[in-house]
């Protein structure tokens, strides 16, 4: 990968527990941002609400970004992860030869694909984006962002109990191959102005809500803080996402305006339809 000054450490790792953890301890060690590690198989990866992210060994493309997000308001950090999932998503985009928004994003932290009516119209998950913060509204704000993107996996080799709900760019173009490492240029080749843009109080508003998945979509929320104590289900329409917040914006006939905000905190899971 072409080392660039907009990153100030870079490391490619065969094998690593998790590639946030990693970056998370060089932010500890006072690496400064941007920084990132990424990885050929992680054995202890993770997503959200305690959840795991598994690939096969060069089957997915896995990093890690490390921020110290001091230039950006506590209640905006949720920017980052969304700026990465968006110069992901345009670099997968390019990579893979597919369409131009064929990749969407799912709230709160999925990249994904949807198959044509003639095949069902099935949500298929690409990737997915976990966003890991510590010390923020301090001095020492420090943010990772790990991104799983699923590259090369063929759909033969899908776990079972995935299989209809994942998908992969080797699936998504008709088998070609996609190069990893020029994958990963073309990500921070993307990254880096829109992270800039950011430093400068500029969020891609437009490119954000143009890629959103849920619109006046039905969806079933599972609150909880856990995937293990996943609790009450409610079935609610969702209208989009709130560019201000980054929360969930649903109907809610009891609200005054006939909307309220849910937030990704109070979510163990979200299902499109009921």
């Amino acid at each position: 990968m072409t080392v660039r000054p907009f990153l100030s450490r870079t490391e490619h790792l065969a094998t690593v527990a998790s590639t946030n953890d990693v970056v998370a301890g060089w932010l500890a060690d006072g690496v400064d941002e941007v920084c990132l590690a990424w990885a050929d198989e992680q054995t202890a990866g993770r997503g959200r609400r305690g959840r795991t992210w598994v690939a096969p060994p060069g089957a997915a493309l896995l990093l890690s970004l490390g921020f110290r997000p001091a230039w950006l308001a506590a209640e905006r950090t949720w920017r980052l992860a969304a700026t990465a999932s968006l110069a992901m998503a345009d670099a997968a985009e390019e990579a893979a030869g597919l369409s131009d928004r064929a990749i969407r994003l799912k709230w709160p932290n999925d990249l994904v694909v949807v198959d044509p009516p003639d095949r069902g119209g099935a949500v298929r998950k690409l990737g997915g984006v976990l966003g890991e913060a510590s010390g923020i509204g301090t001095d020492d704000p420090r943010v990772v962002v790990g991104i799983g993107l699923n590259v090369a996996w063929p759909a033969s080799a899908f776990p079972p109990d995935l299989a209809a709900s994942m998908t992969s760019l080797l699936v998504e173009n008709g088998g070609r191959a996609v190069d990893r490492d020029l994958l990963l240029e073309g990500f921070i080749s993307r990254l880096e102005p829109r992270i800039e843009a950011l430093r400068g109080g500029r969020f891609a508003v437009a490119d954000w809500d143009a890629r959103q998945l849920l619109r006046r979509t039905p969806v079933r929320l599972v609150h909880g803080t856990t995937v293990a104590d996943a609790g009450e289900a409610e079935d609610v329409v969702a209208i989009g996402v709130d560019p201000i917040s980054g929360a969930l914006v649903v109907e809610d006939a009891a609200s005054p305006d006939g909307e309220r905000l849910v937030h990704a905190g109070e979510i163990a899971h979200l299902r499109v339809g009921v």
